[in-house]
């Protein structure tokens, strides 16, 4: 249920980029959203629409662009994907992953007018 606060997170940033950039209406929000990232893209969906019903933000198109999943590994300093938490390294076996993308979410691009 996180999700509801991601989805007033990230109104709030785009209310403030409003007030900074003075646009007044959002047709597109593009997010980028990391496989690590432990949201459950649907409910975001559905709770962006919920939270933006009446602002600047209604009706706008979430485009959700999944960031897969990367490590360095401390061991061969490989740089692998990876699907989840605590993975092996691929090359050597090592437990010793470091994760350097995947585990975020961050606003893209918006499409205004």
């Amino acid at each position: 249920m996180h999700e509801l606060s991601l989805a007033e997170s990230i109104l709030q940033l785009i209310e403030d980029a409003a007030i900074e950039q003075k646009f007044t209406q959002v047709k597109t929000v593009w997010l980028e959203v990391g496989q690590l990232a432990c949201v459950e893209q649907e409910s975001l969906r559905f709770f962006f629409t919920v939270v933006t019903e009446d602002s600047i933000a209604r009706q706008a198109k979430l485009e959700i662009i999944d960031i897969a999943g990367q490590a360095m590994c401390d061991q061969c300093h490989q740089v692998i994907m990876i699907a989840t938490y605590h993975q092996v390294c691929s090359q050597c076996g090592s437990y010793a992953l470091h994760v350097t993308q995947g585990d975020g979410m961050r606003i893209k691009e918006l499409e205004v007018e």
